[in-house]
């Protein structure tokens, strides 16, 4: 039960994370969204190039220390785990729950329900992927979690 109550916890920062991305819009995430959503927004003038490539940098460096520090103290410190494997195995569900909760929750029913996320002059653009491009996404970045997780692991047992 600890574990779920966790996991839930650990989606809830992701959503958090990417609410804080967007706090000055959707466009502010653009870099979320493919390419032809980009290119027309930078077509009609909603931003630069320069803009969405710094935000970008900015996030993903923030986005990844927070969650994998999130990890770490959640393994090592909070389940007080040790031993390399079961440090693996705990890395890889929340590794495996985060990705498929960012292709289910966060990209089909949150970017696919709401209004937020249509930026304007850009409505008649596709910017949620399909059932088969979002699977395909989740499966590929099932098996990078499967070395992430060694990574995470790795560190959980080096620092506790």
């Amino acid at each position: 039960m600890k574990l779920v109550f966790q996991l839930l916890l650990y989606c809830a920062l992701f959503t958090l994370m990417v609410m804080f991305a967007v706090r000055g819009g959707a466009i502010d995430g653009l870099y979320f969204y493919p390419k032809p959503v980009q290119e027309r927004a930078y077509e009609i003038g909603l931003t630069d190039r320069d803009t969405v490539r710094r935000k970008r940098k900015i996030f993903m460096t923030e986005f990844y220390i927070v969650m994998a520090v999130a990890l770490i103290l959640i393994i090592g410190l909070w389940n007080g785990v040790r031993d390399f494997k079961t440090a693996y195995w705990q890395s890889l569900l929340f590794l495996e729950v985060m990705n498929w909760y960012d292709g289910i929750v966060i990209d089909k029913v949150w970017v696919g329900y709401s209004k937020f996320w249509v930026l304007p002059g850009c409505e008649d653009i596709p910017y949620v992927q399909t059932w088969p491009q979002m699977l395909k996404k989740r499966g590929i970045l099932t098996l990078i979690w499967l070395i992430g997780a060694a990574l995470v692991a790795g560190l959980v047992v080096l620092v506790f």
